[in-house]
């Protein structure tokens, strides 16, 4: 992509409010003891701090070896309501009046460009999370990003050719990895408790609708231009920017709820599986897709991968016969897991006691703090690139499908589908200027 220290674009529009973001840091959040040495400290500067960007904010304010030093949002209202905040709470564990070391930005290049920032953490908007991690680790830092990995499958291998390339440490913010009982799934999985496994059910939440909306004049304080950034310009409209009704099911921006949250399961399933599956999978299925307003993207949908090995995805979203989560069938049980718990048939397979001698898994209790802890000792955090990568892939593979309306095949190991150049042109898409990748 163009590097950060490419010339900025001028802005003419006048700076004014924006909607806030509340923002409370519980004291319980917060390490026990003093800071660490300046010279043990992570500093971090965060890109996006809106819903998901202010709670990892509020986790990293958690953390004594970490220290904010730097916000981006092209919300000016919401970037400074981050700023003071995280000044307030440095000022307060100092047990000082004053604190003042926290920058605000509008454009993100002025934040990767700072020779002082280790880490940078991105919440941006999904089409934002390649561009915006590319410049970062091109520019020396270590990131951790917000899932999906990418909108697009081609964006998703440049992220994990630039990690590798710069030996940077990159987390993907899919942190079911880092729940006790989705580690424990996946060590019965991989020891065999369940027998010979032949399908696994994924299941999420649907995509949402929304009425149409006439356009309307750009809120003051929001750089409309830079939050659009490498996507195809649109009309402003009173929920373009909304992240739960309004961009995250306009696929001008991202691919939908079948990706976006999608990930979350596909993730957990992968990581359960423990191993590639090489070879060719078919992926086929039907959508249902909203018939007006401004939202595009899947409400509904039933997918069906048949993987090399035999095993068989059923994927849905949770409207469909399948609770929200994912289940794995073998001719020995079952277990079924979510966010929130666990379940399995026989019941005894909860009681099993997982041996020294057999596999485990990647022990992660805490996502952020995992990251932070690599970032020191330079390996592999619990969900790296390419496992970010891999789970959106799945997703947007099925996406492809269900817009195709007819099967569709995909090589993993080459990255594309096979003899299928309309679904080839698919795993990319054009970026507007001058954001390219």
């Amino acid at each position: 992509m163009d590097h950060p220290g490419i010339s900025r674009r001028r802005f003419l529009r006048a700076a004014g409010g924006a909607v806030a973001v509340p923002w409370f840091v519980p004291a319980g959040a917060l390490g026990a003891g003093g800071d660490a040495p300046p010279s043990e400290r992570i500093t971090c500067g965060s890109i996006g701090v809106g819903s998901r960007g202010g709670s990892l904010l509020r986790g990293l304010l958690g953390f004594d070896t970490a220290r904010l030093v730097a916000v981006c949002d092209p919300y000016r209202q919401k970037r400074e309501a981050a700023k003071q905040a995280i000044e307030s709470r440095y000022a307060q564990k100092s047990g000082k009046g004053r604190y003042r070391g926290c920058a605000a930005y509008g454009d993100f290049r002025e934040l990767i460009g700072r020779d002082d920032v280790d880490v940078v953490v991105i919440a941006s908007p999904g089409h934002w999370h390649a561009p915006q991690a590319i410049a970062a680790i091109e520019a020396g830092k270590d990131v951790y990003s917000e899932k999906p990995l990418s909108v697009t499958i081609d964006e998703g291998r440049a992220m994990c050719r630039a990690v590798r390339r710069y030996g940077r440490v990159f987390q993907t913010g899919t942190h079911m990895r880092s729940i006790g009982h989705v580690r424990f799934a996946g060590e019965l999985v991989q020891n065999g408790y369940l027998g010979k496994l032949h399908t696994l059910e994924v299941a999420c939440p649907g995509g949402r609708e929304a009425p149409a909306e006439a356009a309307v004049p750009v809120p003051a304080g929001l750089d409309y231009d830079m939050w659009v950034g490498p996507a195809p310009t649109i009309p402003y409209t009173p929920h373009r920017c909304d992240r739960l009704f309004g961009w995250m099911h306009c696929y001008n921006f991202v691919v939908g709820w079948i990706s976006g949250w999608g990930v979350h399961q596909m993730d957990m399933a992968l990581f359960a599986l423990g191993k590639d599956h090489a070879g060719p999978i078919e992926v086929e299925g039907t959508a249902r897709f909203p018939k007006a307003g401004i939202n595009d993207t899947p409400i509904s949908w039933t997918v069906r991968y048949t993987l090399a090995d035999g095993l068989k995805i059923q994927y849905t979203d949770n409207n469909n016969p399948y609770p929200q989560g994912v289940c794995f069938r073998g001719d020995k049980g079952w277990v079924r897991l979510s966010a929130a718990k666990i379940e399995a048939d026989p019941a005894s397979l909860l009681t099993v006691t997982i041996k020294p001698g057999e596999t485990h898994l990647y022990n992660s209790g805490h996502h952020l703090g995992n990251f932070l802890d690599c970032v020191r000792s330079r390996r592999d955090p619990v969900a790296p690139v390419e496992a970010g990568h891999a789970a959106t892939t799945l997703c947007n593979i099925a996406d492809i499908a269900v817009r195709l309306k007819r099967k569709v095949t995909w090589n993993p190991a080459a990255e594309r589908f096979v003899d299928d150049d309309q679904a080839d042109r698919m795993r990319r898409r054009a970026d507007r200027e001058p954001w390219r990748i």
